[in-house]
């Protein structure tokens, strides 16, 4: 991802207060909710989902019988299908330039997100062990739009469809409109961008 992609969730840090305020505080690993960054910069769209692999897969564990695996498989395949699961407007012209799906399920060595079973031990004494595995599926997509005046809207109807554990998606935009922060839920899926 580009450097302004990676900075995103800090320009937008201020939004989240104001778009959660049913919510104290930012929970890193909530079930039922996923984070989503969209950042419109020229003819690029980055977009950035964070969700715990429970909303996706319906398990946080490693893929270890043969049902689970095929629900793995499933899940990253249509993660890395970002113009069906996102409803980008074909009228904008977009195309993935790039797309990174993580996760410690697929894998993944490192994962930033990831509480594996060590790291719950290695914080037990300060009070941050949980009772089982935290694992979290990332994705990371670059699109290169022709029209990106197009971009009038984001359908996510798709996505809540695909992945029904899935109820909340708290929604983070940079835009020619400015700065944004909703909540969207499978009634209310369509980002105004």
């Amino acid at each position: 991802m580009r450097t302004s992609s990676l900075l995103l969730p800090f320009a937008l840090l201020p939004l989240l207060a104001v778009a959660h305020d049913d919510h104290a505080s930012l929970a890193p690993h909530e079930h039922g909710v996923a984070t989503l960054n969209l950042a419109l910069e020229g003819n690029t769209l980055e977009i950035e989902l964070e969700s715990p692999a429970m909303n996706l897969v319906g398990f946080e564990h490693p893929a270890t019988s043969e049902a689970d695996k095929a629900t793995l498989a499933a899940a990253r395949a249509q993660l890395e299908r970002p113009l069906e699961l996102f409803g980008i407007p074909a009228a904008a012209g977009c195309s993935v330039s790039s797309l990174a799906v993580k996760s410690p399920l697929f894998g993944d060595a490192t994962h930033d997100h990831d509480h594996d079973h060590d790291h719950d031990h290695d914080h037990a004494a300060s009070g941050e062990h949980h009772e089982h595995v935290h694992s979290d599926i990332d994705a990371d997509y670059s699109l290169a739009c022709t029209h990106p005046g197009s971009l009038g809207q984001v359908d996510l109807g798709a996505f809540f469809k695909r992945f029904p554990a899935t109820h909340t998606l708290r929604a983070q935009v940079i835009g020619p409109k400015g700065q944004q922060g909703v909540s969207l839920t499978p009634a209310e899926a369509t980002l105004q961008f």
